[in-house]
C-alpha cells in the first residue's frame, strides 16, 4: 500500500489551511497524525477521504483519488469522523453492519464473510456486549466505539480515524489503540488523528507532525517527538522519557 500526497492545498471558510503539503506513506502500519489545534490535521484527513475540495494530487496504490468510482473508494477507504454521532434507534449490530454496504450488491443480505467481518470489527472495538442494544441508549463513549466498529467493518485497506479515542476513558483508550494496531497488523494502513502524545508514541509505528498546514516532521515516534520539535511546534517544554511501549511525553511549561 502506498499513499502519495503532492502539493496539497485546501481552504475552509476562505482561510487557507493546507499549504503545499506533500507526504508519502507506505506499508501496513499504524500512523499517528499529530500537531497543535488548527494546523490542518482534520482538514488533511477529510481531503484524503475526498470530502472537501482540494488542489494537488492524492493517489492510493497509484490510482488518483479523484478518479476512483465512489463504490471503489468506499471499499478502499473507511473514514471515522471527529465526534461522529448516531441519530437513529438501531441495534448496535445493525449499525456496525452498515460498514459492509460497499461490499454488497443492491438488495443482497450480508453473507457469511460479511457476518465474520462484523464480528471482527465488534471485537476490535470492544462492543460485543452491546450487540442487541439500541445505540441511542449507550453513553457517548460507548457510541463512539460502535461507530469505530462500523468503520472497521469495511475492512478497507486504508482507515482514516479522526480522534478515535477523544471521548474515551483510559481503559477504553488503550483498548481502541490495541484494536487499531491489530487492524494494521492484518495488512492495512491506519491513519489516526491523535492529541495524546504518549499514546501516539507508544502505539504508532510512524508519526506525521503537522504545523502551519505543512509536514514539520515524519518518522518514528522517537524521531518526531523530540524536545526541540515540541518547543518549535507545540510551544511547550516537555519531558520525553522511555522508548517504545514505555515512551512518555509530559508537557511541563508553556513557552
Amino acid at each position: 500500500m502506498k499513499l502519495h500526497v503532492k502539493n496539497l492545498h485546501a481552504s475552509l471558510g476562505g482561510a487557507r489551511i493546507l499549504r503545499s503539503l506533500s507526504l508519502d506513506l507506505e506499508g501496513a502500519k499504524f500512523i499517528g497524525l499529530i500537531g497543535p489545534n488548527g494546523v490542518g490535521k482534520t482538514t488533511l484527513v477529510r481531503a484524503l477521504a475526498d470530502l472537501i475540495p482540494f488542489y494537488g494530487d492524492i493517489t492510493f496504490d497509484g490510482e488518483a483519488l479523484k478518479n476512483m468510482a465512489p463504490r471503489t473508494r468506499a471499499r478502499k477507504l473507511a473514514y471515522l469522523a471527529q465526534g461522529a454521532e448516531s441519530h437513529w434507534p438501531l441495534a448496535v449490530e445493525r449499525l456496525v453492519a452498515l460498514g459492509r454496504l460497499p461490499h454488497l450488491e443492491p438488495f443482497r443480505a450480508p453473507g457469511a464473510d460479511d457476518e465474520a467481518a462484523i464480528d471482527r470489527a465488534m471485537q476490535l472495538a470492544d462492543v460485543e456486549a452491546f450487540r442487541t442494544r439500541d445505540v441511542l441508549t449507550l453513553s457517548g463513549g460507548e457510541r463512539a466505539r460502535v461507530l469505530l466498529a462500523r468503520a472497521l467493518a469495511v475492512e478497507a485497506p486504508l482507515l482514516l480515524a479522526d480522534e478515535p479515542v477523544a471521548a474515551l476513558d483510559p481503559y477504553h483508550q488503550i483498548g481502541v489503540m490495541n484494536g487499531l494496531v491489530s487492524y494494521a497488523r492484518a495488512g492495512r494502513m491506519v491513519i489516526a488523528v491523535l492529541h495524546d502524545l504518549s499514546l501516539a508514541a507508544r502505539y504508532c509505528d510512524e508519526l506525521v507532525l503537522l504545523n502551519d498546514g505543512k509536514v514539520h516532521a515524519q518518522g518514528t515516534p522517537a524521531e518526531v517527538l523530540t524536545p526541540q520539535a515540541l518547543r518549535e511546534v507545540y510551544r511547550v517544554e516537555a519531558q520525553v522519557s522511555g522508548t517504545g511501549e514505555t515512551m512518555t511525553i509530559l508537557p511541563v511549561k508553556r513557552l
